[in-house]
């Protein structure tokens, strides 16, 4: 591939990092960091529970029902992670589950009545930090910001068309 001859904007550090700081996965993984410290930190002391164990509860209750797999898939964690999290949730008394009525081979997870609360209690508050990470936003800031999330994202989907699904190997939840 020829070498990119077009004079640089040095203000354009997405486009040419001259150092990891100014890599677009470097900072995306700094806010996760930095703002994820006080999600965990909600979850462990309220609920006893880890970012993990969080991840599967909130993905679950928006959609109970569904079988272990398909959670893994949507919480992007390997099968072998989801169904080790999905026992200390039904250990905790935060999930249930279920045989399909029409297959009694596959288990169904739902939230407990438990779990319900547990959710209903943390959410809110995981909200509020993410609507203080965008505070200093306006809405259209916020709706473009939204926009070229999206975009960035469908770009990332595209790099990996034909690999390995990420939640094989997502080395950022080992909490």
């Amino acid at each position: 591939m020829p070498a990119d001859t077009r004079p640089r904007d040095p203000r354009d550090t997405l486009a040419h990092p001259e150092h990891q700081a100014e890599f677009l996965l470097y900072r995306l993984y700094r806010i996760h960091i930095t703002a994820g410290r006080q999600v965990v930190q909600l979850c462990e002391s309220l609920h006893g529970l880890t970012r993990r164990e969080w991840r599967v509860l909130s993905f679950l209750a928006e959609n109970e029902g569904v079988l272990s797999s398909e959670l893994a898939e949507r919480a992007m964690l390997d099968r072998a992670r989801t169904s080790r999290t999905l026992t200390l949730l039904a250990d905790k008394k935060l999930i249930e589950r279920r045989p399909k009525p029409n297959d009694r081979r596959e288990v169904q997870m739902y939230l407990s009545d438990e779990g319900h609360r547990v959710h209903g209690d943390l959410f809110p508050r995981i909200r509020a930090i993410n609507q203080a990470l965008v505070a200093g936003l306006s809405a259209d800031e916020r709706a473009a910001l939204d926009r070229m999330v999206g975009m960035v994202q469908g770009k990332a989907d595209e790099l990996l068309a034909g690999a390995a699904p990420l939640a094989r190997d997502n080395p950022d939840d080992e909490r």
